[in-house]
């Protein structure tokens, strides 16, 4: 957070970089169903149901939609001090397999900022609190802000 904004501040902003991302991004919220729950400096928790359509051939959810969950909340997680930035690489391990009915969270968290270039880890839990998936994400910051400063 720099110096010259208020922790509060910092807080709002971040929430209505999510909303107004939210609002925009038809991918997580219309064909993946997933829900923006919170977006905080550094930070962001979206949530997902797994669905009939994101089960693959063994019945389990397709590892590709846990990956766009984490990836999404990434997402969040790095433009949420209102700096364009997207993902320069990104990894994931998956731990234990997701079944249609499970809801899956997935919490982002920044590691580090420095300059540009920042690290994110998520980890993406079913409803009993167990860790599905552990994904980490490498951001590069460009130009431009997500919402008008």
């Amino acid at each position: 957070m720099s110096a010259h904004i208020s922790e509060a501040a910092a807080a709002d902003l971040a929430r209505r970089v999510g909303e107004s991302m939210y609002a925009a991004d038809a991918a997580s919220r219309d064909t993946m169903g997933i829900e923006l729950l919170a977006c905080e400096p550094g930070r962001a928790t979206m949530r997902m149901v797994v669905k009939p359509l994101h089960l693959n051939g063994h019945q389990i959810c397709h590892g590709g939609f846990i990956f766009t969950l984490a990836d999404s909340t990434f997402a969040f997680a790095c433009n949420s001090r209102n700096h364009n930035t997207v993902a320069n690489g990104c990894s994931i391990e998956f731990l234990r397999p997701a079944h249609e009915g499970d809801v899956l969270t997935a919490e982002g968290v920044e590691q580090n900022l420095a300059g540009r270039h920042g690290i994110y880890d998520i980890r993406v839990s079913n409803q009993k609190g167990q860790t599905v998936a552990l994904f980490r994400g490498k951001s590069t910051q460009i130009s431009g802000t997500v919402i008008p400063e």
